[in-house]
């Protein structure tokens, strides 16, 4: 899996340079992308509320997946089944269902969640809550 973060939040349209190396238009405001293995799928945090997952093998992106307010970050564990996404604005996370790119109920959280990260077994994920300095297992 690669991620990369802070990615141009400040441009209306901005471009995401895949591993495989072209460029692939979207929305401004992004966040961070986490990829998942088989078939390889990106999957951008955009800051207006959505996801778009990109299909690496063509960079194309599909449809945006909308989760709850101002998603931060990706993470998707090993077995790559979901991906997780931080709700900034909306104190939660989002399971989204990798094989159908359909997003699940919002996990509450602590407040202002930053970053994600999940355990090489995939059964925990820990989220960074930006206030009160405090992690959510």
């Amino acid at each position: 899996m690669w991620l990369v973060r802070g990615l141009c939040s400040w441009a209306r349209r901005v471009v995401l340079l895949l591993a495989v190396g072209s460029l692939v238009p979207l929305a401004g405001g992004l966040a961070a992308v986490a990829a998942e293995a088989s078939p390889m799928t990106a999957y951008v945090a955009n800051a207006g509320g959505s996801v778009t997952p990109i299909e690496v093998a063509t960079n194309k992106p599909g449809s945006e997946i909308k989760v709850g307010t101002e998603p931060v970050a990706v993470a998707v564990p090993p077995d790559g089944k979901t991906a997780y996404v931080t709700n900034y604005g909306s104190e939660s996370v989002t399971p989204i269902e990798v094989a159908t790119n359909k997003p699940g109920s919002e996990i509450k959280v602590g407040s202002f969640p930053k970053a994600i990260a999940i355990t090489p077994d995939g059964k925990t994920a820990y989220v960074v809550n930006e206030q009160g300095d405090s992690v959510t297992p």
